[in-house]
């Protein structure tokens, strides 16, 4: 049963995981792997769906989740390992990690950086109505200030974590953007014993085939604003 894939790997979380991210992911995956959501595109994904339901089932109740990792593990023991860390445990076993988590992975660091953004398009110095009114002191913003550079500094360590696991994985930065992901989680799904490092070139080649020159055209553009995103987050950082 070591080897087994088990209802954790489908969701993409550890054996660790709260409820809250266990529902989480199967929300997310639901959007991906819904029937509907692959009408028009010739992919029937009911059977990927019907797997992710029966994992979140099981793991979502607390007597079922404990007799599901007796029954795979031998124990109910909670494990210590997150769902982003890659590479060998302290006892240098392998914990490989299906295309699920680096899916998570890329859509956390995307999350990371909308909300960066939001923090850095903010500007101090144009006081709110309320700021005129009462006249904010210069302790208030340097104080107001100061917590935006922590946020903006937490953010960044937090992408740099994303971006470390993308990296380990093996996956190009071009093939971040959540159109690729996606993509590729839904090939992927259809055969999971795949190296999933196949799917670069198979998008690849589905881009060239499928979009127009518009389109081309809009996804470099993403993954320009993207790139810029990113280098400005972690460039306000190491400034602050």
């Amino acid at each position: 049963m070591k080897n087994a894939r088990t209802y954790y790997d489908v969701l993409g979380v550890s054996r660790d995981a709260t409820l809250e991210e266990i529902t989480t992911a199967k929300n997310a995956l639901a959007k991906i792997y819904h029937p509907d959501a692959n009408v028009h595109k010739d992919i029937d994904t009911t059977e990927l769906m019907q797997e992710i339901l029966e994992a979140y089932r099981t793991l979502s109740d607390p007597e079922k989740r404990s007799a599901y990792n007796i029954e795979m593990f031998g124990t109910n023991e909670q494990r210590v390992f997150r769902t982003f860390t890659v590479g060998p445990d302290k006892d240098g076993n392998d914990e490989s990690a299906s295309f699920v988590t680096y899916w998570n992975t890329a859509n956390r660091l995307h999350d990371i950086l909308r909300k960066s953004r939001n923090l850095m398009e903010h500007k101090p110095k144009k006081k709110k109505l309320y700021q005129r009114i009462f006249r904010m002191n210069g302790s208030d913003r340097k104080q107001e200030e100061a917590e935006q550079s922590r946020r903006i500094a937490e953010l960044s360590a937090q992408a740099v974590q994303q971006i470390t696991v993308l990296k380990l994985a093996g996956i190009p930065m071009q093939y971040w953007s959540p159109e690729a992901m996606n993509w590729m989680l839904v090939r992927w799904g259809q055969k999971q014993n795949m190296d999933y490092h196949l799917l670069f070139t198979k998008y690849d080649s589905y881009v060239e085939e499928t979009k127009s020159a518009t389109e081309k055209i809009r996804l470099k553009n993403q993954a320009r604003r993207f790139h810029h995103d990113l280098k400005q987050l972690l460039s306000y950082a190491l400034e602050a």
